[in-house]
């Protein structure tokens, strides 16, 4: 198979994608049926330039997460999925590698939650999707590349997020997530982005070889946590977060929610509209 007909299944299968069947708002008049490429690589989590060079051929190495990536965006049934790997050189994610896949079942599910803000991770803490309520409470995440996209590496090295926490609560949730990623280490030796991932932190955060070396067994994840979420148009919405996992995927769904008809959901409504808003 020739290297450009990557890019040639990526646009057709582009342009069969009903906007609104991703939650893609309509706006405008479209002079081309399907979605944009503007409005795949934010799904995606990819820039414009490198969509359009993988498209025109002028780039032909994409990596399996960006593969991973359009595939999911696109909605391609697995044999589909399959075909855009081999069609980039790779082999599909196989056993010994974090999944990152998000199978037909459980995007039917993640569909049903409309305006409420979600973001799903692997077994690694990297994130693999969040939809635009998530991203207009907690900041845009498409511009998080590399490292960034990982929720312990921005937790132990990046910046503060915008959920309030005490030095001691941030200091337990990322003892936490570092003993939970050792044990993701354990139950996927073969990752080799993961060894990468502990490889990078060890590095850059002697904390990080402290907690690695030291960390006892995780405790059972909470069902549900309060979080104050510092939000810099509308102030504190108080929110309560729940993690919902995908035993079978390896995959979590942090989902975020106010209690009804009180002032955090009135803020968190808010908060939503004005953040796709100003996405849009």
């Amino acid at each position: 198979m020739e290297e450009w007909e990557f890019g040639r299944a990526v646009r057709r299968w582009r342009e069969r994608v009903a906007p609104e069947s991703v939650g893609v708002r309509l706006g405008g008049r479209r002079r081309a049926p399907g979605l944009r490429r503007e409005e795949l690589a934010g799904l995606a989590g990819i820039s414009v330039d490198y969509l359009t060079r993988l498209e025109q051929g002028r780039a032909t190495s994409p990596s399996s997460q960006v593969v991973e990536a359009l595939a999911r965006s696109l909605r391609l049934a697995d044999a589909e999925r399959e075909l855009l790997f081999r069609l980039a050189g790779l082999s599909a994610p196989g056993p010994g590698i974090v999944p990152t896949r998000i199978t037909a079942s459980v995007q039917r599910l993640l569909d049903r939650f409309v305006g409420i803000p979600l973001v799903i991770y692997d077994a690694a803490w990297n994130l693999v999707v969040a939809n635009a309520p998530y991203d207009a409470l907690m900041g845009e995440t498409s511009a998080l590349r590399g490292n960034e996209r990982n929720g312990v590496w921005r937790n132990v090295v990046g910046p503060p997020s915008r959920a309030r926490q005490t030095e001691a609560e941030h200091d337990e949730q990322v003892a936490g997530l570092v003993a939970d990623l050792r044990m993701t280490a354990a139950r996927y030796p073969a990752d080799q982005g993961l060894r990468r991932l502990v490889a990078d932190l060890r590095a850059a955060s002697p904390w990080f070889v402290e907690l690695w070396d030291t960390a006892p067994d995780p405790m059972p994840a909470e069902r549900s946590r309060h979080k104050v979420i510092d939000h810099p148009t509308v102030g504190p919405i108080t929110v309560d977060c729940d993690t919902l996992v995908v035993a079978g995927d390896d995959l979590r769904i942090m989902v975020y929610t106010a209690e009804p008809g009180s002032d955090d959901a009135e803020r968190l409504e808010l908060a939503i509209v004005l953040g796709t808003q100003a996405l849009a």
